[in-house]
């Protein structure tokens, strides 16, 4: 296990070190440069030449990428030119706020998906299956911005007004109150992603019940309940977890849009602001780590994967 969680690991600093480079490239190719942003569009080319002097953007390609990574390894991650702030310290609160949104989101995930598709497996063909999997096809179809605002009208609306319609609130503003910000973002997200989870738990759980060796249990008279528990969940379940992993990574990575609908101050509004404002520093960190959110998120599933199936070790 340890040769094989080695190898994983030098293989995810590999893709680390191809993401920061692609992340370099992508953004140092960009028209105009932090220089121009800083002095506006009117300032003369001397205060433009003596400016990317001083922030070492003559410098050849190579050298600026080499200076830019090690800052980002030693946590010198440069200094926001739209917001006036440490990229550290601005980075730190919203990377908070988006890991509580998204931790909330998958716990949510694990709890109902992994069950519901359990109980379609166990009721394969039956009413009670049709009936999850119709509404996981909903889920799955309805895009996160139309969730989003379904639920603003009816949970928030006037009629109901159960939750605030966005925003944030902090913990020391009162437990029901810092819930009550989480709400909607989470389920919203929330909403998506089990579809996805319970339409693998529900195929993989199919599969294994199938299987010979779940055939030879009922055989010998053990009993569905432990047939399930003992025999099938747990090779049932290795779809679902690459799938959960997955999601960890979109959760991250996607809720751009959520975070937009909800007003949330998290990872996806801070890339959206650092877009419109061409903040090089602040986009460059921020991307990178939500790309590497993705590669750890991959990761785990590599070493769940592992655990639930010890052959995949020796392969």
């Amino acid at each position: 296990m340890s040769f094989y969680v080695a190898r994983r690991a030098l293989s995810i600093a590999l893709v680390l070190v191809l993401i920061s480079l692609i992340v370099f490239v992508a953004i140092h190719v960009l028209p105009g440069s932090a220089a121009t942003l800083i002095l506006g569009e009117y300032a003369t080319p001397q205060s433009l030449r003596a400016l990317e002097r001083e922030m070492g953007l003559d410098r050849p390609f190579a050298v600026q990428y080499v200076a830019w990574i090690g800052g980002v390894v030693t946590g010198d991650w440069g200094y926001s030119l739209a917001m006036k702030q440490p990229v550290t310290a601005i980075i730190g609160l919203r990377l908070r706020n988006s890991a509580l949104l998204a931790g909330f989101a998958l716990l949510a995930v694990v709890l109902v998906a992994i069950p519901l598709g359990t109980l379609a497996a166990l009721r394969r063909g039956r009413a009670l299956d049709f009936a999850i999997l119709t509404a996981s096809y909903v889920g799955i179809s309805v895009p996160e911005f139309v969730t989003g605002m379904v639920l603003i009208l009816v949970l928030a609306g006037p009629s109901l007004h159960l939750f605030p319609t966005g925003d944030y609130a902090p913990l020391a503003a009162g437990l029901r109150t810092w819930l009550s910000h989480l709400v909607l973002p989470a389920l919203t997200l929330t909403l998506v992603l089990i579809a996805h989870v319970l339409r693998q738990t529900r195929s993989g759980l199919v599969e294994v019940l199938q299987s010979a060796y779940v055939r030879t249990a009922r055989l010998k008279g053990a009993t569905e309940r432990r047939v399930v528990v003992r025999h099938a969940l747990r090779n049932g379940l290795l779809p679902a977890v690459t799938v959960i992993a997955l999601d960890l990574g979109y959760l991250m990575g996607g809720i751009v849009v959520v975070e937009e609908v909800f007003a949330y101050p998290g990872m996806g509004r801070l890339i959206l602001y650092a877009i419109q404002n061409r903040d090089v520093p602040l986009l460059q960190v921020s991307i990178l780590i939500v790309a590497a959110t993705y590669a750890f998120a991959n990761f785990a599933a590599d070493m769940a994967y592992a655990w639930l199936d010890p052959r995949i070790r020796f392969q």
